[in-house]
């Protein structure tokens, strides 16, 4: 009966092969400067909308709504999607964090964060002499935690689907066993990165490895077929027992990696209470710990709240200066206090308090930037490469869903499971594995963060859903590692005090700060020249880079329709009808 369904699913891949071409060849990209007087919308529709980083996963979520299903169906078809069309961050061996905001106003979050094998410890990147062994938190088998997306799509669809599984699944056994086009962006991460994938995998990954990968190059990855077969056949199982994760451990073994059977078959992702903040009587809705995401964003718009910032010229000395300062404080009180809830103490209650950020904003300088190293965590009294990928759903009935998942760097440890097709994470870099010494992403950490086994480790990944007048406003979240808490607040504030379009806010430059180190980076042509050096003036010091994040967020407009942002960074793409 299976092989009968799978033949009836996969009649239409040449279908949505061609329109993923038709899709590339009409897309546009809005990266330019943006007309002031002229307000630029992205792609606008009636029903319901679909925004991913890739053109064939947004079309993939389009399908499964058109077919009837809501938006948790189609997220999941979407992250499976992923896993096969965009290996560099969408996966099935890694994790994430889910937003949901049901139609009747019930919202609800899902942590299937990655944990840390049972035989980790809190030195175990350290060597004799107590210092980080280089590039082990992030290269190789001794780097992934335990996986858990599959799990979470398992949870979301026992929760909320309404379609079969088999039908959710199917998308992405079809992309793997007849394969895709590789766009340009795409087939430069596999280039940049075969020197890795030749050296850190124990059996050669033949379906990878190609001397130069070019756009419109096709990959065929029957391995991730059969696994993803797995999984549609027997769900959970599937993947955490049986052939799958024979395949994890042995592959595990071969490489000097930790993760076992025992890790994988008690792997359990959680649905935890949302983090609910507001801003100018907006609701905020977003996720708690172990990502820090939600409660630093509401920390930022809890202490922005106390000025008008509409007074102030987007991305101007003044307006960069303020969200620059608040964030060193933000940021500050993050290494200090956040990490797994169920195993620390977080004080959730306090740190998002209007009053304790009422005092925080009062101590910026309004003329002068205080440096990091006089800026602390607050005294308050208990009641992340940057190849994430993030996608924005809203269906038909106005369910909505906000999904930022990820393997960490760009192709996780670079580690494919022999057999199994698919990339491990290297999320134990998101630990501290020293503490006081920052990770891949820069970011300090301490104890609250310490590596433990079964522990969560924490994340930025900030997905965000906005009510106004209790209806839905907007759905928003970004990768980037660090910069995606900062990139997801800016995609927020573009549009309610600066009155941005969608697509605008999501185009428009982004810059960052992190508190340590004491550095604001924004993207080339950010800044004029006149405010970099009033900003060097005010005693910050700057960095320019190349883009970061890439957000992909849909606004509600006035008249009900849907406006969706893909970010023009990337591949990202909207449909929606």
């Amino acid at each position: 009966m299976l092989p009968l369904f799978r033949k009836f699913l996969s009649f239409n891949f040449t279908v949505r092969i061609l329109i993923f071409l038709l899709i590339i060849s009409s897309c546009t990209k809005n990266g330019g400067p943006i007309d002031k007087n002229t307000l630029h919308h992205g792609t606008i529709a009636y029903q319901a909308m679909v925004v991913t980083a890739h053109p064939i996963a947004t079309q993939t979520g389009i399908d499964i709504l058109k077919n009837g299903g809501n938006a948790i169906d189609a997220a999941i078809a979407v992250q499976f999607a992923l896993a096969v069309v965009y290996p560099a961050a969408g996966n099935i061996g890694g994790g994430g964090f889910m937003v949901i905001r049901l139609d009747n106003g019930e919202s609800f979050t899902l942590d299937y964060r990655e944990k840390a094998p049972s035989k980790s410890s809190k030195d175990m990147f350290l060597d004799v002499n107590k210092e980080v062994i280089k590039n082990a938190s992030q290269l190789g088998h001794l780097a992934s935690g335990v996986p858990g997306t599959v799990d979470g799509m398992v949870k979301a669809h026992s929760k909320f689907g309404i379609l079969s599984w088999e039908e959710l699944v199917q998308p992405a056994i079809d992309l793997a066993e007849n394969g895709f086009p590789l766009t340009k962006n795409e087939a430069n991460g596999l280039n940049n990165n075969l020197k890795y994938f030749k050296e850190l995998n124990t059996l050669k990954p033949d379906f990878i490895i190609k001397p130069h990968w070019e756009e419109g190059d096709s990959i065929f990855n029957r391995d991730l077929a059969e696994t993803l077969n797995q999984i549609q056949d027997h769900k959970r199982k599937g993947f955490y027992e049986g052939r799958v994760s024979d395949l994890i451990v042995a592959e595990m073994q071969r490489g000097g990696g930790i993760i076992t059977k025992e890790d994988l078959m008690a792997y359990d992702s959680k649905w935890r209470e949302p983090i609910i903040g507001f801003y100018k009587g907006y609701k905020i809705i977003s996720m708690g710990p172990p990502s820090s995401g939600g409660m630093a964003l509401v920390q930022l718009l809890s202490m922005l709240e106390n000025t008008d910032l509409n007074q102030y010229k987007l991305n101007g000395q003044s307006y960069v200066h303020l969200l620059a300062e608040a964030e060193k404080r933000v940021y500050a009180d993050r290494a200090l206090y956040l990490g797994d809830a169920d195993f620390i103490n977080v004080p959730v209650d306090s740190l998002i308090d209007a009053d304790y950020n009422r005092q925080r904003f009062f101590q910026i300088n309004l003329d002068k930037a205080t440096p990091s190293d006089d800026i602390f965590a607050g005294a308050i009294y208990p009641s992340e490469s940057e190849e994430t990928t993030h996608f924005s759903i809203v269906d038909t009935n106005g369910n909505a869903v906000s999904v930022t998942t990820t393997l960490n760097g760009g192709y996780g440890s670079k580690v494919i499971v022999g057999g199994a097709g698919f990339f491990l994470n290297n999320e134990m870099d998101d630990f501290s594995i020293k503490p006081g010494t920052p990770n891949m992403f820069g970011l300090i950490g301490g104890d609250a963060n310490a590596i433990d086994p079964g522990k969560r480790m924490l994340s930025s990944m900030t997905p965000t859903i906005i009510e106004k007048d209790d209806n839905l406003f907007m759905v928003t979240g970004s990768p980037g590692g660090s910069r995606i808490i900062t990139s997801v607040l800016q995609s927020i504030l573009n549009v309610i005090e600066f009155n941005l379009s969608m697509q605008e806010s999501v185009s428009v430059k982004r810059f960052h700060h992190q508190w340590k180190p004491d550095l604001i980076s924004f993207e080339i042509d950010a800044f004029s020249s006149e405010n970099i050096d009033k900003l060097e003036n005010m005693g910050h010091n700057l960095e320019e880079r190349g883009p970061f994040s890439r957000v992909d967020a849909i606004l509600i407009l006035p008249d009900g329709r849907l406006e969706g942002g893909a970010d023009p960074r990337g591949d990202d793409t909207a449909i929606g009808y």
